[in-house]
């Protein structure tokens, strides 16, 4: 196969682009424009763009019209929602989007327990008292809605790569897990997960806490709503580190704001940043992190690995990893 250019549209620091460059085959040209100034990325991107067989993108927009690329071949994300990607034009011309392949599921997972145990213990409440000079504020009246998350039943929508790490970590608190996929699911990922199969009701009505690890396509966009949240338990806490969208944000405030559930953990809200009047910041029984729940160190070398060995198959004719479907 002839030699293939990469082009790596905003790295932030020199070590990310040669970590790339060490780790696919000589005969492969990585190139790249760096992450700042950010409002030059497009036009310093540009040409790149238009020229290479791999992109991979990071603050870089990929318009649509780069589909019409001649050489472009993948579109290579180091997230793992690939929604502000044009996979349909791309697609339609034979480019190839592929995820991180599960790089910051770690990550991700971690976090998602993180908000299960600052949701139930209003985690949030108690770290304003402390910074107001309150310290226990009204802790001692209100003690009856603190909960802890050991020997609770956790329902899981979406027993992917995320999903099923965060069911295996859970083992460690000696939850009872189950989970609801529209796709099938390996049994050994079952088994690694110790997680049983259950249908989206039963999970909704008897899940203690409720995790969503679903990508946002325009079948799950607003799939947590009123309905949803009519068939939950009253003292049960939503959790959601995939996308804003999924839930139905007004919906979900009601549902907070009226106690049809206790409490909810989120690392993602519909818009972010997140205005500054969203009545999500003020509630006490909710604790929130700033779409960040991927970010680690170790979630980024990953994701570069898992690019260049992308890259590395491509150079070779190899079947590509992570591919995603375009029209999911």
């Amino acid at each position: 196969m002839a030699k293939i250019t990469a082009a790596f549209l905003g790295y932030r620091d020199d070590w990310e682009i040669e970590r790339v460059r060490s780790a696919v085959p000589a005969d492969v040209e990585v190139v790249g424009v760096p992450e700042n100034p950010r409002d030059t990325i497009q036009e310093r991107g540009a040409e790149l763009a238009r020229n290479a067989d791999v992109i991979i993108p990071w603050r870089f927009r990929v318009d649509p019209d780069l589909a019409n690329s001649s050489n472009l071949k993948l579109v290579q994300a180091l997230s793992a929602g690939t929604d502000y990607l044009p996979k349909k034009e791309l697609h339609a011309k034979g480019i190839s989007v592929a995820g991180n392949h599960g790089a910051n599921s770690v990550a991700v997972a971690e976090i998602a327990i993180m908000l299960m145990i600052g949701a139930n213990r209003h985690a949030q409440e108690q770290i304003r008292n402390l910074q107001s000079g309150k310290y226990h504020g009204d802790f001692f009246e209100t003690w009856e809605q603190y909960h802890e998350i050991t020997g609770k039943r956790v329902g899981i929508i979406g027993l992917g790569q995320i999903g099923s790490k965060v069911a295996r970590r859970l083992q460690g608190w000696d939850c009872e897990v189950v989970y609801h996929d529209k796709l099938e699911i390996d049994p050994s990922v079952e088994k690694f997960a110790n997680a049983k199969r259950v249908s989206l009701e039963e999970l909704l009505a008897t899940s203690d806490i409720i995790s969503l690890h679903v990508p946002l396509t325009e079948n799950s966009r607003g799939m947590i709503s009123d309905d949803e949240f009519a068939q939950m338990k009253s003292t049960a806490v939503l959790v959601s580190t995939c996308r804003g969208p999924v839930t139905d944000e007004p919906a979900l405030i009601r549902a907070l704001e009226n106690g049809t559930i206790a409490a909810a953990g989120l690392d993602v809200t519909e818009i972010e940043p997140i205005e500054d009047d969203n009545p999500l910041l003020k509630m006490r029984n909710v604790f929130m992190t700033p779409h960040l729940a991927g970010s680690s160190i170790e979630a980024r070398q990953k994701a570069l690995d898992n690019a260049a060995a992308n890259i590395t198959r491509l150079s070779k004719g190899e079947k590509l990893a992570g591919v995603i479907d375009p029209f999911e």
